[in-house]
This record gives structure tokens, C-alpha cells and sequence, in this order.
């Protein structure tokens, strides 16, 4: 019987986004635990640390450098049968810990069906047939793009940044504007479905825009940016639509273009919400949801899947006629995208007397492959249990001390960068080993899947 407690070994990719170096937490967790094949360089951008049983970087267990996809399907028990059954002896979800130096694709993640049909047509691009919905939780500050802006500030842009009401074409954001006047914000279907037309068709236009095209306009656009920060993209004449931050929004768009010069996501920057977390904040993006990362530290649960149709911000493969086609068109305020986190009900804190400010909080996406437990203690000695659940955990250390325990037989210590695979129904139990005077949180992420946990069953542990 495999002890349902591992250390693992997981491998980070080296992408012209990533951080550099020490820099990327990606790379100094994934350094961390020792291994003949990373050694960070000073120079060289580290990008994503992936945990899971992902064919394109798996991980291994330190002790016997098996992967971890041979151990779980030789060990059923590891999983549960009722998770190996339905995902085939594979972790459902896979973990990654992103560290984000300049922008990365504009990007969307097709649901199921269309996995299947992009594997099928272009395995090289598309190389598997799983969806791919996806959480981020900041590590550090963190600024991305996530899914389009409520439609009454993309009219306000097209109004006021003539380049790109150029690009467009002028008969086109005229056409937008007159389609969803008056009904911007209506929650009535029939409305829904227009104001969702409308904006699928400007869109496409915007993406299809010719090469020369948009040189001339970032050329254009960069320049106001750039020589009237404080007014960019305001108006006189509808000074109740003009954007409260100007300045950082100019600021912004000239970075992007200093890091992809001439490219569309500079103009797409102006269709989608600008979203800033602070450390413990996230978002959740359902599969066709179009979004892109610009910068900070993350941790990023999703469906087991490499599967990304770029359209830009990208040197890779893009397929801009599959991304205009995918997407939900969905339109709201960024409010409505991030994820509010809960206390986790199948965990005990215990902890010693006159410590505070330790928590344990559930991300808890509207799916069944994965959540995310957030757990912070603040002193040693303080200690969380987790119950044992019907299914698999991977648990990372993001910052300070402390040790992991799986019964009697099994305890490991823990620091920065450590990772572990949990087994199903094993009771975990974490303590900080923090010694007097070190303030250092020993914050761990804890990732996992328990089929048919319920809202029911959730407050039923309360």
C-alpha cells in the first residue's frame, strides 16, 4: 500500500514571459527541492511551475522519481476509484504557480466539445481534448485582463481614442454604439442577445484589422498615451464617462506596447476589463472566457488540459478565427469575475494562546474538478487538520516553516517552494515550526477534488 503522502518533484518552463531568475517564484519554488535539472540562471525567464500528472511536464515523486500518473493509476486507493473512474486514472485538475514579467497571450480556453474538434483538426496546437476553466489567486500584486468591459466604457473608448475607432472602422463602432444604445446594462434575454451580437461583430472586425493598419494606429495611439497622460482617453463633452485613472490606463497601454510593439492586444486592452488583485484576491474564468495576464505572481488551478487558442500578445501559434467564433461575448463589471473565499468547513485550526490573524479559506469555483484552500498560520505550533476527502490533494508552501503529516508514519518538513501529494481520505495535518520573534507566515495552497461535494454537504460541516 503506497503511503498517501509524497513529495513531489515538478518542473518549471522557461517562456520570454516569465520573471527572471530569482525573481520568479516560479523558479525558486520549483529550485527548491533538489534536482539535476534546475538550476536557476540569472539571466534566463521562468515562467510556470506545474504540479500535476499533465503528460506535457509531469511530476515526479522525489523518492523513487517515478511520475506521478504511474503512481496514482498502479494505486487506485491514491485517488479514490470514483475519481479515477471518471477521469481515467488522471489528476483532474492540474496546478501551476505563474510568475509574469510582460504580457501573455490574449487568450481564450474551449469548453469540451470544442477541445475535442481542435484536438481532432490540429493535435500539434490543440494537444488534448479537455476543457480547460481555470482560477487565479494572487501571490503578489497581479494585473491581467478578464473578459469584456461592461459595454457602455467600450462606446466610451471607441468615442474617445480616435485610433482606435479607426481601426474598427468608423461604419462599424457606429454600428455598435446605435445597437446597444439605451440597453447597455438590461438583464432582458432578448436585449442580452443583441447587445452579445453587437459586440461579436465589432470585435471580429478589430481582430482582423490588417497589419499596417495597426501600426498606424498603436503609432497614433502611443502618442497620445504618452503626450497627454492625465487626459487619455477622457472627454469634455461626457466628463461622467471619462475613466477615473487616465494616467495609469495611458501608462499601461505604452507598456504593452514597449513589450509588443504594433500588435492587437494593445486595442483589445480597450475591449476588456483591466483587473488588479492584491495577494489572497481571484478571479475565475469559465471555458470561451477571453482573458490575458500582464503581470505578478499567481497560483493557477485548472482542468487537467494544455489547451489555449492565442489571437495575441503572443510570438506562438494564434487562431483568430477560432477565438472570435468561441467566445461567450459575456460583458460585466470585473466585481462580477472575482471570487469571494469562505472559511474552509473541513479543517480544525489549533492554536496556541494569544495568536491571531490565522485563517483558512475556500476558492471554490462552479465546478467539480478542483477548489483551493488558502491556509495562513501565523506562529509556531499553530496547526491545521484536514479531514480525509473522497479524492486527491496537492499542497504547495509559498512562504515561511513548518511540517506535514499523513497519520503516524508520515511527516515531512515543509518550506518555501515545497510540494506534496496528498492521498484520498488521508487526514493531513500542517504546523507551523516558526521559531520566536519570526513573523513569517507559513502559508500553504492545497488544491483538490472531491466529487459531489455539494452546497448541502459544505454546510453540513458547518
Amino acid at each position: 500500500m503506497q503511503v498517501p503522502l509524497l513529495r513531489l518533484q515538478c518542473g518549471v518552463n522557461s517562456y520570454d514571459w516569465g520573471k527572471i531568475g530569482q525573481e520568479s517564484a516560479a523558479a525558486r519554488y520549483a529550485a527548491a527541492t533538489p534536482s539535476t535539472d534546475i538550476s536557476i540562471q540569472d539571466e534566463r525567464p521562468y515562467a510556470e511551475l506545474w504540479m500535476g500528472t499533465h503528460p506535457s511536464l509531469p511530476s515526479k515523486d522525489l523518492d523513487t522519481q517515478r511520475t506521478l500518473l504511474d503512481l496514482v493509476q498502479d494505486n487506485q486507493a491514491l485517488m479514490s476509484q470514483e475519481v479515477t473512474r471518471k477521469y481515467k486514472g488522471k489528476l483532474p485538475f492540474l496546478f501551476k504557480v505563474l510568475s509574469i514579467r510582460k504580457a501573455l497571450s490574449i487568450q481564450a480556453h474551449p469548453n469540451k466539445q470544442l477541445a475535442v474538434i481542435l484536438h481532432e483538426r490540429d493535435p500539434r496546437n490543440y494537444p488534448d481534448d479537455n476543457h480547460k476553466p481555470e482560477m487565479t489567486i494572487a501571490v503578489t500584486p497581479f494585473e491581467g485582463l478578464c473578459g469584456f468591459r461592461p459595454l457602455a466604457e467600450i462606446v466610451h473608448f471607441l468615442r474617445t481614442l480616435e485610433p482606435l475607432r479607426e481601426l474598427v472602422g468608423l461604419e462599424a463602432a457606429e454600428a455598435f454604439e446605435n445597437a446597444v444604445r439605451g440597453h447597455e446594462d438590461s438583464e432582458d434575454p432578448t436585449a442580452t442577445e443583441k447587445n452579445k451580437s453587437a459586440l461579436r461583430t465589432v470585435f471580429t472586425k478589430l481582430m482582423n484589422s490588417s497589419p499596417e493598419a495597426i501600426s498606424s494606429a498603436a503609432e497614433k495611439l502611443i502618442s497620445a498615451a504618452k503626450s497627454s497622460p492625465s487626459t487619455f482617453a477622457t472627454s469634455e463633452s461626457s466628463p461622467s464617462t471619462n475613466p477615473s485613472n487616465p494616467e495609469e490606463i495611458a501608462a499601461v497601454a505604452t507598456r504593452l506596447n514597449e513589450q509588443f510593439p504594433n500588435d492587437i492586444g494593445l486595442f483589445v486592452f480597450f475591449f476588456l476589463n483591466f483587473v488588479k488583485l492584491s495577494p489572497g484576491e481571484a478571479m475565475f474564468l469559465k471555458a470561451d472566457d477571453i482573458h490575458a495576464y500582464i503581470s505578478g505572481d499567481i497560483i493557477e488551478c485548472m482542468a487537467s488540459s494544455d489547451n489555449v487558442v492565442r489571437a495575441g500578445f503572443t510570438p506562438k501559434f494564434k487562431d483568430v478565427s477560432t477565438l472570435t467564433d468561441m467566445l461567450t461575448y459575456n460583458y460585466a463589471p470585473i466585481e462580477e469575475q472575482k471570487m469571494q473565499p469562505t472559511d474552509y468547513p473541513y479543517m480544525t485550526l489549533n492554536l496556541p494562546a494569544f495568536t491571531s490573524g490565522s485563517s483558512s479559506l475556500l476558492y471554490d469555483p462552479p465546478i467539480e474538478e478542483f477548489a483551493v484552500v488558502k491556509t495562513e498560520l501565523k506562529q509556531g505550533r499553530a496547526k491545521a487538520t484536514f479531514e480525509g476527502i473522497n479524492g486527491p490533494s496537492i499542497v504547495i508552501c509559498t512562504s515561511g516553516k513548518g511540517k506535514i503529516s499523513v497519520g503516524p508514519a508520515k511527516t515531512e518538513e515543509v518550506r518555501e517552494g515545497h510540494v506534496f501529494f496528498v492521498g484520498a481520505n488521508a487526514e493531513c495535518v500542517i504546523e507551523s515550526t516558526a521559531e520566536e520573534g519570526d513573523e513569517t507566515p507559513f502559508t500553504t495552497f492545497k488544491a483538490f477534488c472531491e466529487l459531489d461535494r455539494s452546497e448541502d454537504t459544505i454546510n453540513g460541516h458547518l
